[in-house]
């Protein structure tokens, strides 16, 4: 017997629609790249977001064609979210900050249409465009005044597309397991690989980062995502931001410590979100200046494990609760967060900290456990690890082309290629890797790719690559190289080669040379002996 309840689809364009009818006054403050502060509201986003579906149509858009984008933090990204998937469409972020060949083959592989492109990537794209041979059009986001002499073919201004429509415009009704979103991950080896987002997983999602227990984002929030809009959807909160009608404030291309201060004064912040690299900065910036924290009363920190003394800065000195959140691509990405349990409110600072260093617990709707290479799953006591798997409605079935192949078991298990304990009480916390994938700064360097380069330079007859810990980027990479008998290649030759090849952030911080490197049984490398032989290595940037 069914329940006598209403089948409306869970769809993204509902929350735009919400927050314009019932938050339509609430501001969305962005540091433009142009250099000034813009000031919009809810309202004004829903219409124009209206009005951009109806421009995206106009240039031949259907439903189901994907849109790629460029882009910052700011409102026309903002518009773009909510106007793309409103119409049917797919919205594809793809992140600037990988090299040029990697936004190439991405934007081939999604096949975009139309890509939207803030002013500072128009000549990352102008080196690109003749090899992109899907998309119809570029559309540069920014007005008249400000347009660039470019040589992109097809070219289009953003606030001339736009604000040639009226606006008058219903948004479509449709099932809500219709892709709304694709986000390409980097963290395997080979090429990236697309996740695809529906609808209903976007609007869950949503759900669960506006609970409690997920990141408590409501409408008394002034929320600065410092988080880029084009990692995993800046974690799901501008979506969860309109659900809410919380005032949000885009920081754009400025990260620096003074800026995201500034930023956060002015306008009020209570939330935040980003990578610890960005809060290393900003509490530099606050120490050295003996600033306070005048509204921010929580942080989300994610992409990287939070160090100890972070979390203890922001919790003893500034008075600001940390959520130590964990997550990927493939899961929308919040997967777990590192609030407290009420037992745990009389504890010692101290003990609290403890907890707050583990990536959290489980939230509604993600399933965790723990196994055994064998695949039996090991105790919940915070002692036993195994690989980490995970289940739930905004978690990948597979990826985009399905590329990769079967990723999820007969159960609809995903291996999430880390290695965890889970206590008792549900906390996760991540031991190691099984892949070795290295964390920097936010951003997943693959060391097979870096490897592969590294072979490449002359004199080079076998390489290695393991994350070494750095105190501002969490994790950079080390390649350990053996030379070819008689050759004098030198650290300066193998990083000058991987210049050619590597984005700058991908580069390792140093080189060494061995007489040999270890390898199993099977010939692999054994990175896990060096690791051992190189754990109190000091970089040269440390």
């Amino acid at each position: 017997m069914r329940g006598l309840i209403q089948d409306r689809p869970l769809l993204i364009s509902s929350q735009i629609e919400y927050a314009g009818t019932y938050h339509g006054d609430v501001e969305i403050v962005s540091r433009t790249v142009e250099g000034p502060i813009h000031r919009t509201n809810y309202r004004e986003i829903n219409l124009r977001s209206k009005k951009l579906a109806q421009a995206l149509a106009r240039l031949g858009v259907e439903f189901g064609d994907r849109v790629g984008t460029l882009a910052w933090n700011g409102y026309r990204h903002l518009e773009i979210y909510f106007g793309v998937s409103g119409m049917g469409c797919v919205c594809h972020t793809i992140n600037p900050r990988l090299f040029p060949e990697q936004i190439a083959y991405i934007a081939n592989h999604a096949e975009d249409k139309v890509i939207f492109t803030d002013l500072t990537f128009v000549p990352l794209l102008e080196a690109i465009a003749s090899e992109l041979g899907s998309v119809q059009h570029f559309v540069i986001m920014t007005d008249e005044a400000h347009m660039p002499e470019t040589s992109l073919p097809n070219v289009i201004c953003y606030e001339t597309l736009v604000e040639a429509e009226n606006g008058e415009y219903d948004w479509p009704v449709f099932d809500e397991m219709t892709a709304s979103s694709l986000c390409y991950t980097s963290g395997t080896t080979g090429n990236p690989k697309g996740v695809l987002y529906a609808h209903r997983s976007t609007i869950l999602h949503s759900y669960c980062v506006c609970t409690n227990d997920g990141l408590g984002v409501c409408n008394a929030d002034t929320i600065l995502p410092v988080v880029p809009m084009f990692h995993a959807n800046a974690w799901g909160i501008p979506y969860a931001a309109a659900m809410s009608g919380a005032k949000m404030v885009m920081p754009g291309s400025e990260m620096d410590g003074k800026s995201i201060y500034e930023l956060m004064e002015a306008e009020g912040v209570t939330l935040s979100a980003g990578v610890p690299t960005v809060w290393l900065m900003l509490l530099g910036y606050v120490k050295e200046n003996s600033l306070k924290f005048s509204t921010m009363n929580r942080t989300v920190i994610g992409g990287s494990a939070a160090p100890r003394s972070m979390i203890e800065t922001f919790v003893n000195e500034y008075g600001v609760n940390v959520i130590h959140a964990w997550g990927m691509t493939e899961m929308s990405p919040l997967g777990t967060t590192g609030n407290l349990l009420k037992k745990h409110q009389d504890l010692p600072g101290d003990k609290q900290i403890d907890i707050r260093l583990k990536q959290g617990r489980t939230v509604f709707n993600v399933d965790l456990k723990i196994v055994d290479d064998e695949g039996n799953e090991q105790p919940r006591d915070g002692v036993a690890f195994g690989r980490l798997l995970v289940r739930g409605p905004w978690i990948t079935s597979g990826y985009f082309k399905a590329e990769g192949g079967s990723v999820v078991d007969e159960e609809g298990w995903f291996d999430t290629g880390d290695v965890a304990t889970l206590d008792p009480d549900g906390y996760m916390q991540i031991t190691d890797r099984s892949k070795d994938v290295i964390k920097s700064g936010g951003e997943w360097i693959s060391s097979i790719d870096v490897e592969n380069e590294a072979v490449g330079c002359p004199g080079i007859v076998e390489a290695a690559v393991i994350a070494v810990p750095h105190p501002k980027w969490d994790e950079r990479p080390l390649v350990i190289a053996v030379k070819e008998e008689g050759h004098s290649v030198t650290k300066e030759d193998v990083l000058h080669h991987l210049e050619n090849t590597l984005a700058k952030w991908q580069l390792p911080d140093d080189v060494v040379f061995v007489d040999e490197l270890p390898h199993t049984a099977t010939g692999k490398l054994l990175k896990t002996a060096l690791r051992e032989q190189f754990k109190d290595y000091k970089l040269p940037t440390a």
